[in-house]
């Protein structure tokens, strides 16, 4: 349930000169402390921070001033007065977030603390183009909206930022799609532009994978850690790399797109990007049904046989069930898709050395039989000082991590000290949407 969202009408940026970088580095730096519960009173803010009292105290007043923070109950005493906790109001404002597959779509609404308050997922089809697909997820938000103002009691929610992951590379200083291999009609459209002037807020546009990638790492199984590799192996296969604890996109958005990346000589296969040999085209989720077609028209499968006739179709998720009811075929071939995984990944640990690489996607939740076979070919075939200490594990977040990052990515963009110190003036950033177009100091990874 959201309660006491704040409304504010659309804003434009104060006249007056911004404030020093001192200033609003002290100011995000106090934010930050108590947006993660890392310091929850003023002395322990002096503590962590290294701020002065009156430093600390003149950051708070104007945190609350803003309806950022609030004062909580009082705190434990270390021997005198018992100091007054401080709260973030995650319920200030909210974030609307999607997630664009290749034949679904799934929205929310989240709070400034990432928590998903609402969502819903529908079918679609990314290859209708982006007015048809883009003009869905606006009817799509404008509904979840509609449900958060009713369950306050009729007070509208305030939209801070839209995050938008695509499946496909994305320049992401321009929010525009970049030459998307499985997105035909989408190439250089501004998907930014487009929901920034239609909810009159500002909005980041990503790789879908990067924003998995982000949902673990602030809410998932990657929480804590900062050198990661998320994998998705759904229809397609893409990765998402976290370096130092920051996403790296690469100079134009397309790092980690190992999907097609070339594994085999076999030319039979075309992917969908035109190329042969990809290894999305030999271990992804199109694959998976094209093989498990072949084996029940040719006989090689008695469950994909009674599949086929039930339904017409053989899918991926039929793959999985049978080769979890014991399907001798379906496990060859779900066993061969996570060596191919594996292998290219092998490359990758040896490479870039993670911690932690995390395996997600429709295809990747089936069962542990995929999950088995890239371990044991990543354990393989990688460096033996890289794997000494590595995990590799499931998504924790599942479906969601989609969703979650995308949300975290407007919430990390919205609170780096330029862009806070730009709108924390006025209370919000709605209605401020070329917020995206402040430099920062340092360059987004």
């Amino acid at each position: 349930m959201v309660e006491d969202v704040l409304v504010h009408p659309p804003q434009t940026a104060p006249a007056s000169a911004a404030p020093t970088p001192d200033h609003v580095d002290s100011l995000a730096a106090v934010l930050d402390l108590v947006r993660s519960g890392t310091a929850t009173t003023r002395p322990e803010i002096g503590r962590k921070s290294g701020l002065g009292r009156t430093v600390v105290t003149q950051r708070v007043n104007q945190l609350t001033e803003c309806g950022l923070l609030e004062e909580g109950p009082l705190g434990p005493s270390s021997g005198g007065r018992a100091p007054r906790e401080l709260r973030f109001r995650a319920h200030a404002g909210v974030v609307l977030a999607a997630e664009l597959g290749a034949t679904s779509v799934t929205v929310g609404v989240a709070d400034l603390a990432g928590q998903i308050l609402t969502q819903l997922e529908e079918p679609t089809d990314i290859a209708l183009g982006p007015d048809e697909v883009l003009g869905h997820v606006e009817e799509l938000f404008d509904r979840l909206l509609s449900q958060v103002t009713a369950s306050t009691g009729g007070t509208a929610a305030s939209t801070w930022g839209i995050g938008i992951g695509l499946p496909g590379p994305v320049e992401f200083a321009t929010g525009r799609p970049s030459a998307p291999p499985i997105m035909p009609g989408w190439d250089g459209y501004p998907v930014r532009d487009r929901l920034a002037r239609r909810f009159k807020a500002p909005v980041w546009v990503d790789n879908e994978v990067n924003t998995m990638a982000l949902g673990e790492l602030r809410a998932g199984s990657a929480k804590g850690q900062r050198d990661i590799l998320y994998v998705k192996i759904g229809t397609g296969i893409g990765a998402g790399l976290v370096s130092g604890g920051q996403l790296h996109r690469g100079s134009q958005g397309c790092a980690g797109d190992i999907g097609h990346a070339a594994v085999t000589e076999d030319t039979s296969v075309v992917c969908r990007c035109g190329n042969t040999g990809c290894l999305e085209a030999f271990a992804g989720g199109a694959a998976l049904a094209r093989e498990g077609l072949a084996a029940a028209e040719e006989g090689r499968s008695d469950f994909l046989a009674g599949v086929l006739a039930e339904t017409g179709t053989v899918r991926a998720a039929d793959v999985s069930r049978a080769a979890q009811s014991g399907d001798r075929t379906s496990v060859a071939l779900l066993t061969q898709a996570g060596r191919l995984v594996g292998s290219l990944l092998a490359t990758l640990v040896s490479f870039y050395n993670p911690a932690l690489v995390i395996i997600g996607g429709g295809v990747a939740g089936a069962g542990d039989l995929l999950l088995a076979a890239v371990r044991e070919s990543v354990y393989r075939r990688s460096l033996p000082l890289a794997t000494r200490e590595l995990r590799i594990a499931r998504s924790t977040l599942s479906d969601q991590a989609g969703l979650v990052g995308a949300a975290f990515m407007v919430i990390d963009e919205l609170f780096t000290p330029e862009r806070l110190g730009r709108w924390v003036e006025i209370g919000s950033p709605a209605g401020f949407p070329e917020l995206v177009d402040i430099p920062l100091r340092t360059p987004v990874l």
